[in-house]
């Protein structure tokens, strides 16, 4: 269904099943895939691949000019995946140059005001609340949790599983399955996203030993990791590694809070909580 106020550009590509709402704009280069739901003012642009069961909600602009002084009017491409949830003023921009594209995976939720920028790609399962702002080239990956105003640098990594505090900003790489806080910050590990997702109580304590001796022993990160390898082996620890020494930023490194577990032991275990029910993030 098509509201009659609704402006669809000749070109544009729209599965019958597709409902647009009032005074939304599709452009000539759109394709949208079935059951999705486009909302009132919703405004998408360029060439811009949309699949199956989206929704927009009001004033989203979707697919625009990337902000980037560099850009000078090429068919660049933004390309969006399956089940993401967008709500109200939502901004998703296409890349800056032909050979790249922005990209959204599947399952994301991007909440009211957030902001992906060009070249950006995200994940799987990831949530991007309010008034997040996410810069050209950054890479969110799979389960990644990007909380209310945080800011995240151009070309930075936010790793699996990762959380981002309210009103953190990073200039340098998150490591997967860690907590930021403040400014480049981390102070832990996302215990609560990683029983979500279901991850056993012996791979999360093997990461927290894991966690300590590569930011808490106060080993070189670089030394740390090589001494790592020959005494972590799940699958979440060499992610973890991995990811770390495929850095081109370098990684936030660990900070105290006063609330936080500030007497950790690399030997502490966590007890298994009864009412840890794995969740679909």
């Amino acid at each position: 269904m098509i509201h009659s106020t609704a402006i669809i550009k000749p070109g544009a590509e729209i599965d019958p099943s597709v409902e647009i709402g009032p005074y939304a704009i599709i452009d000539e280069h759109v394709q949208i895939s079935q059951n999705c739901i486009i909302g009132p003012y919703v405004f998408i642009t360029g060439h811009t691949s949309i699949g199956r069961g989206n929704k927009f909600h009001a004033g989203c602009v979707i697919g625009d000019e990337p902000q980037d002084i560099k850009y000078k009017g090429a068919p660049t491409r933004l390309i969006i995946g399956d089940n993401n949830l967008f709500r109200e003023h939502v901004t998703i921009h296409r890349s800056n140059k032909v050979e790249e594209a922005t990209i959204i995976g599947s399952d994301n939720f991007f909440m009211a005001g957030s902001h992906v920028a060009h070249n950006a790609v995200i994940g799987n399962n990831t949530i991007i609340a309010n008034g997040a702002l996410i810069a050209g080239h950054a890479i969110i990956e799979d389960k990644a949790f990007i909380s209310g105003n945080c800011l995240v640098h151009q070309f930075v990594r936010v790793g699996t599983l990762a959380l981002m505090q309210g009103g953190s900003a990073i200039s340098k790489d998150l490591p997967p399955f860690t907590i930021a806080w403040g400014d480049n910050a981390i102070c832990g590990l996302n215990i609560v996203g990683l029983r979500r997702a279901g991850i056993t109580i012996e791979a999360r304590n093997e990461l927290r030993k894991l966690y300590h001796l590569l930011f808490r022993s106060g080993k070189n990160l670089k030394n740390a990791v090589a001494c790592a390898r020959g005494q972590f082996n799940s699958e979440f620890s060499i992610k973890l590694l991995d990811f770390i020494e495929s850095s081109k930023r370098g990684v936030c490194t660990h900070i105290n809070r006063r609330f936080h577990d500030t007497k950790f032991s690399p030997d502490q275990k966590e007890e298994e909580n009864p009412h840890d029910q794995p969740q679909n993030l």
